[in-house]
């Protein structure tokens, strides 16, 4: 791979490596600082030792390429809470004391069932200055307006541990804040907020309120309320009023990706612009003008799409492109994708373990390695031919790059994802393009009816065809067991067989060959390590749900008979992480037998056998039992409360069993209760 001789490919690689490292394995212990200086001090030192030889020296080299993963390491670490300077963690614990919060919104994200969500930038504490991202909770209908981006409040509250899953395999909320700067949580209503203002406008807040009167001027318009909410957020990024159905019909057709502003977006933004600005190279100064103009033109659609960090992201590389092509240096392309790359870590290496950061990048340096030997295998000359083939080797290409990561962080692959994508690419570039028209309209009070009711029909086209492909549930592969491991053996396996097709050369066959092993193997082991037992009683509010693998098959003992769980939260995450194609469910007995262990299932009758053995006791629905007098009458060695009892009881039983000298376990505290 000739790119991998650029330097800054090559630094690219180390400053992520420095990052990992850091997020990996230096999350406790910080790295002293001196030696970052010591290495810059030997930087020099060999620099000027080196300058004035033809060729650089290999300790220059080394020196090199170890500062820079050095500053992947120092750049993660300086956003970590212990390393800022007055952030709000060092002044407050973790407690019931009431605090007084100033705070500045600084994002609004999506609601959820309860609570209004807000990402907040906290200015004071009991009027002492301080900082630092803090997640704002508000439950709903507490407040008469929502808050907006820029606003001021001033609370009174207590701080809060954002909550780890309490199910294995589920998606870790308080894991994801944590890549934003966000450790920590208030939990507020109405009456906690003390005083709400209006504070000094930002960027961020500019943009905010000029995407919100975008939206109120659409709203006026005749597009219907479904059609307007694709709208929002094909061009403005904003998909909080699109509906659950409409949201499911686009993620099994494969075409999930489009309700997200993201590169895809922009990229078609880029090569609109291109196609508009284009007359300007009969101009002296064109090739200049035009890099100008597409950079401002797409820094304008950041603007109203609210500046959120994926399109920040995204519009950041197209414009180093553009940069790169006013310079006349655009031959380079993936050497330009990797500068920005890495500008865009530098800023912020949090954005790395974005899902959004990896997609877009993967996809963009696979459509740029492979799309040249799909036009050396053939390029037509019809123009005709000629799109309906870029169409179809970007798409190929983008796939490719982004499959062994879909599957991992998804479970599943849209089976007709090429023909929604050779339908939907094209369509998408008319949609951008009219719907920037219908805004800057709209704008000026003067979109005529007509137009926007021609510009309605075009997205219930896209709806239409998007809830078709989603009705071929057939061709919807779903529940896809897949590790990190995988994808990543998957993406050696994709890089050295594409190198056989590029260089046919024997040892890439080799590689390949040695590389498919190694993750079949992978494979092999995965399934190998899923094949034991276990009982797990799980973390569930108003029901008890306990399960037993048994390798790949899962059996489910549950309280409901009425609900299928098997698609169902905790159920599905579970399964599919271990890789469960045999599940079956039961009625919940009273006695449950597993490893030659016995548990019993007291509910709210609170009856129970005499005079037996048993070796754990569930607790469930608040059973009114005397629980010393259980444990004297049955010996059992462990007990357990799962998430459906009343908390003043939990307390109660915690310390009968603390008293009794036996172990006790909470699921809605601790989480659910795995036994081998």
């Amino acid at each position: 791979m000739k790119f991998v001789n650029f330097s800054v490919v090559k630094f690219s690689f180390l400053l992520t490596a420095g990052i990992l490292v850091a997020h990996f394995f230096f999350k406790g212990s910080l790295l002293p600082f001196y030696m970052f200086t010591a290495l810059i001090f030997s930087l020099f030192i060999a620099w000027l030792l080196a300058r004035k030889q033809l060729f650089q020296n290999v300790i220059f080299g080394i020196i090199t390429y170890t500062c820079f993963f050095f500053l992947g390491i120092i750049s993660y670490q300086i956003r970590l809470p212990e390393l800022q300077e007055n952030h709000y963690s060092k002044s407050i614990s973790i407690t019931s004391e009431v605090n007084v919060f100033q705070l500045k919104v600084k994002e609004v994200l999506k609601t959820d069932t309860y609570n209004h969500k807000y990402i907040a930038e906290v200015i004071a504490i009991n009027q002492s200055k301080s900082k630092g991202k803090i997640l704002l909770n508000i439950k709903k209908d507490s407040l008469k307006s929502s808050l907006t981006i820029d606003d001021v409040i001033l609370i009174s509250s207590s701080l809060h541990l954002i909550n780890s899953p309490l199910n294995p395999h589920q998606f870790d909320y308080a894991k994801y804040m944590k890549t934003l700067g966000v450790y920590h949580q208030l939990r507020i209503t109405s009456i906690d907020v003390l005083h709400k203002s209006e504070g000094k406008s930002t960027l961020r807040g500019t943009a905010e309120k000029a995407r919100n009167l975008i939206i109120n001027k659409l709203k006026d318009s005749p597009i219907t309320p479904d059609e307007l909410s694709i709208i929002q957020a094909l061009i403005l990024g904003q998909r909080k009023d699109i509906s659950k159905e409409m949201y499911s019909d686009y993620a099994a057709a494969g075409a999930i990706h489009i309700l997200a502003v993201s590169g895809l977006h922009v990229g078609i933004v880029f090569f609109i612009l291109q196609f508009v600005f284009s007359p300007f190279t009969y101009f002296r100064k064109g090739k200049i003008i035009i890099p100008i103009l597409i950079i401002i033109f797409l820094w304008g659609f950041a603007f109203i799409t609210g500046l959120s960090p994926s399109v920040v992201r995204a519009v950041t590389m197209f414009s180093f492109f553009a940069f790169a092509k006013m310079i006349n240096r655009d031959s380079n392309s993936i050497n330009t994708m990797f500068l920005s790359y890495f500008v865009l870590l530098l800023m912020n290496p949090m954005w790395l373990f974005h899902v959004g950061f990896q997609l877009s990048y993967l996809a963009v340096f696979f459509i740029l390695w492979i799309l040249p030997m799909f036009n050396r295998m053939y390029y037509p000359t019809n123009y005709f031919l000629k799109k309906g083939w870029g169409i179809f080797t970007v798409t190929i290409a983008a796939q490719i790059g982004i499959i062994p990561l879909s599957l991992f962080y998804f479970h599943q692959f849209p089976g007709l994802f090429f023909l929604t994508n050779i339908v939907i690419l094209p369509f998408l570039g008319i949609v951008l393009g009219f719907g920037i028209f219908v805004i800057i309209l709209a704008l000026l009070n003067v979109l005529p009816g007509w137009i926007a009711i021609s510009y309605t029909y075009i997205i219930k086209g896209l709806n239409g065809f998007v809830n078709w492909i989603a009705n071929q549930e057939s061709f919807l592969i779903q529940d896809i067991h897949f590790t990190s491991a995988k994808a990543i053996f998957s993406y050696v396996f994709i890089i050295f067989t594409l190198l056989i097709w590029k260089n046919k050369k024997p040892k890439y066959i080799l590689y390949s060959l040695a590389s498919l092993v190694i993750l079949i193997s992978v494979i092999g082991f995965g399934d190998y390590s899923n094949s034991g037992n276990q009982l797990i009683v799980f973390q569930k509010s108003r029901q008890t749900l306990i399960g037993y693998k048994n390798g790949s098959k899962l059996k489910l003992f549950k309280s409901d008979t009425s609900k299928n769980y098997k698609d169902s939260y905790p159920l599905k995450g579970y399964r599919v992480s271990n890789g469960i194609d045999n599940y079956s469910e039961e009625k919940l007995p009273q006695i449950v037998s597993y490893n030659d262990k016995t548990i019993l299932i007291l509910d709210s009758l609170g009856i129970y056998p005499k005079n037996r053995n048993i070796d754990m006791v569930l607790l469930s629905l608040s059973p009114k039992v005397n629980l010393e007098r259980l444990i004297d009458s049955l010996h059992p060695k462990l007990i357990i409360a799962n998430g459906n009892n009343y908390t003043s009881y939990v307390k109660r039983w915690q310390q009968t069993c603390k008293e009794k000298k036996l172990p006790f376990h909470y699921t809605g505290k601790e989480g659910a209760f795995v036994y081998k």
